[in-house]
């Protein structure tokens, strides 16, 4: 397989997740669409079932639909479960957790194999699906991290990295969110804050090479500074004595903050 120019690397625990998400290519010849489209293009978000948030909805609820839906032969593209086409098992999904960051893994990459905005048996483009992920829950930074990397994966680079930048406002804190930062500064010879976060990611335990690789070739990679020597132990006997011995200030009520004045009668 020829190599990308661009790649997206995760690592997540689950090993559908970690092992595949670890390998993503940001393929560059994908269809193009708006990064937000809205309820007009994208369908409105009520379903007969749901939606429900995937990150607190309870495992019986999750399993219902697993189990009938979502099972690892769809996962993985295999073949479906409820049906012989894969679209529409991943679609069911969707519909009832629009934030279900494996499906979401999966509609995107089935649209890449099948190299159309709209997969098979599914009811929206893999553009529509990410929208209406973002409407349902803005602050999932999971789907934030997804929808940046299908942006890159398309070839729309700086609404990737926008995306990208929502998930670590978002509270987005793994060596996977990281990487991926990396590479999207590296496509737009940001070299400074490429670096920075392949710092970020290799410090968390991120194993790939490919982005200080990338770094290296064009000169801009260095090794990240050893930490700062941590402070030492003090004995909780030479703390207290200590603070007795330190002088009592001068004037102790001027660093207090002034009352405000009483109001006259």
């Amino acid at each position: 397989m020829p190599e990308m120019r661009h790649q997206t690397r995760l690592q997540m625990p689950r090993v559908s997740l970690r092992r595949t998400l670890a390998f993503l290519a940001l393929s560059l010849g994908a269809l193009a669409g708006p990064a937000l489209a809205g309820e007009y293009d994208c369908g409105p978000l009520t379903n007969h079932f749901g939606p429900f948030d995937y990150r607190t909805t309870p495992t019986e609820r999750r399993l219902l639909v697993e189990n009938a839906h979502f099972t690892p032969q769809v996962e993985q593209l295999r073949k479906g479960q409820s049906t012989d086409v894969i679209g529409l098992d991943i679609n069911y999904t969707l519909s009832v957790f629009p934030n279900h960051p494996r499906a979401l893994l999966s509609v995107m990459n089935l649209g890449l194999r099948e190299k159309v905005a709209k997969p098979k048996g599914s009811g929206y483009t893999v553009d529509c699906w990410f929208d209406r992920a973002v409407r349902f829950r803005p602050d999932d930074a999971t789907v934030r991290m997804l929808y940046g990397i299908h942006l890159m994966r398309s070839n729309r680079i700086k609404e990737g990295l926008e995306q990208l930048q929502l998930a670590e406002a978002g509270g987005g804190d793994d060596a996977n969110l990281f990487y991926n930062m990396g590479l999207a500064y590296f496509s737009v010879n940001d070299y400074a804050r490429a670096l920075k976060y392949a710092h970020k990611a290799y410090a968390l335990g991120f194993q790939l090479p490919g982005l200080r690789t990338k770094l290296q070739g064009v000169g801009k990679w260095s090794d990240a500074p050893p930490p700062a020597p941590a402070a030492p132990d003090v004995p909780a006997a030479d703390a207290a004595a200590a603070r007795a011995a330190a002088p009592t200030p001068a004037n102790p009520s001027a660093e207090a903050v002034p009352a405000a004045p009483a109001p006259k009668p």
